[in-house]
């Protein structure tokens, strides 16, 4: 999750990465539950966002020459991993499945980006046909033995408890947390709701640039790509 409210800026991983609950995903499924439509857009703007790491072994990048013939960490969004699961999950019976990993019968893949309306397009980008990563078996055995090892992803200790993401929100958003002096003999109100008697809560705009953090939250980012744009072929 990445996103600013009156107390400051929310940037960090969600539970929902090891399957636990998370504050936020509860916070925003009341809002969208809400049936006012401007909540529902105060839940898209922080919803969790969603990302992929892989290994790939980079065969052309004339920006940065020096990724080539290198394993590298490769972070990516939805639409690449569309293509990789259509690729690996083909839609249609005449379809042969590809695992574009494998080294034997993988598929090297060619990124191409293009600006539409001001965001980066990945439509155009397809894989070659199935070939073997080297004809020389002990240089994929030395690729394959480079490969990084994923498990910091998705490592408890690199994400923060229920309970500590909690405070941090209700810090951010300012919504009301610990005992209150009540003044009225009605019934309480709920405290976690983002806006009393249908008029909603609506976060401040943002008043600076998203800090490169926001990659921790598994935002998408141009620097993230930088070492792929080159590997775009019109």
């Amino acid at each position: 999750h990445g996103f600013q409210g009156p107390g400051g800026w929310y940037i960090e991983n969600s539970l929902t990465t090891l399957g636990q609950k998370d504050p936020v995903s509860e916070y925003n499924s009341q809002l969208w539950n809400s049936g006012i439509e401007a909540n529902k857009n105060i839940a898209r703007k922080q919803k969790r966002r969603l990302t992929y790491v892989s290994n790939v072994y980079v065969l052309k990048d004339p920006a940065n020459p020096q990724n080539e013939n290198q394993v590298r960490l490769y972070k990516y969004g939805k639409k690449i991993w569309d293509k990789l699961n259509d690729k690996m999950n083909p839609e249609f019976a005449d379809e042969t499945p590809v695992n574009p990993f494998d080294l034997w019968e993988g598929a090297n893949f060619k990124i191409k980006i293009r600006k539409v309306d001001g965001y980066s397009n990945y439509d155009k980008s397809e894989f070659e046909n199935p070939t073997p990563l080297d004809e020389d078996e002990n240089k994929m055995e030395t690729v394959w033995k480079t490969e990084h090892s994923l498990d910091a992803f998705t490592d408890p200790k690199n994400f923060k408890t229920y309970t500590e993401l909690k405070e941090k929100l209700d810090r951010v958003l300012g919504l009301s947390t610990g005992d209150t002096t009540e003044t009225s003999t009605g019934p309480e109100a709920p405290r976690n709701a983002p806006f009393d008697g249908g008029s909603p809560y609506i976060p401040k705009e943002a008043v600076s640039p998203t800090p490169t953090l926001a990659t921790a939250a598994g935002e998408e980012t141009e620097e993230e790509m930088s070492y792929f744009k080159q590997l775009a072929e019109d």
